[in-house]
């Protein structure tokens, strides 16, 4: 079957953001963000109860549902968890060291302009770290540029469930109106990416700089580059069958 639409993880795919060892320090910087909106004239340091109760708190369910941010942070500052005004504004602030590590592929742009001008439907499927809200994402998401570059955008939060659940896939694929089987999915990780991919019925194919060319995942290809993935996907005006 051809391949009507190619949908793209973000984090590590399209935009880097920060490296898995990274966390801690990031994570540090993340409540003192948080700190600073609840206290703008203190410049309060996270203590380290707070910070190890953050800690305690970065793991995700075995079933993949999704833990939202709001709940975290009222864990974290219980005196704020029932005023949602607050609780958005510790969100937002939250993401903000996140989102200053972001470095978006020189590539990204070019292969998305490429793959619309082929004739494919285009989509981002993406988890959020600790369960951060779409809007936000979004914004980010505007912000390089990408937004305009897809025809969809779904995120964990929206459907309840992180990758690898095949529930953010299919919601990607209603909104293009394409099956599984005419689907490519690109990403960076074997675990959300492409045993995701499989469990929802679409192609992974991964991207990954240092890897050999051929996945130990039943040989799923692996490109070293973003641009490589124009050589896995045909114009859709040149593929064969329906």
């Amino acid at each position: 079957m051809r391949t009507r639409a190619v949908l793209f993880d973000l984090g590590s795919t399209l935009v880097s953001y920060y490296r898995a060892d990274e966390f801690p320090n990031i994570l540090r910087r993340c409540l003192r963000a948080c700190l600073a909106e609840l206290k703008p004239a203190t410049g309060t340091e996270p203590d380290e109860e707070l910070f190890n109760l953050a800690l305690s708190l970065n793991h995700e369910a075995a079933d993949h549902a999704v833990r939202p941010l709001a709940e975290r942070l009222g864990t974290l500052f219980p005196e704020h968890r029932h005023d949602m005004r607050v609780v958005e504004r510790l969100s937002t602030a939250f993401l903000k060291p996140i989102f200053a590590t972001a470095c978006l592929d020189p590539d990204a742009i070019p292969v998305l302009e490429a793959l619309r001008a082929q004739g494919h439907c285009l989509a981002i499927v993406s988890n959020t770290p600790w369960g951060s809200a779409a809007r936000d994402w979004r914004d980010e998401l505007n912000r390089h540029g990408l937004l305009a570059a897809v025809d969809a955008a779904v995120f964990c939060v929206e459907v309840g469930f992180r990758k690898p659940h095949p529930a953010p896939f299919r919601r990607a694929l209603e909104a293009l109106d394409v099956s599984a089987r005419a689907a490519l999915f690109v990403g960076d990780d074997a675990r959300w990416d492409v045993l995701g991919a499989h469990a929802a019925g679409l192609r992974p194919l991964l991207v990954a700089p240092t890897a050999p060319g051929e996945a130990p995942f039943g040989g799923v290809p692996v490109v070293h580059h973003l641009r490589d993935v124009l050589k896995h996907v045909a114009p859709a005006d040149q593929q064969a069958g329906n």
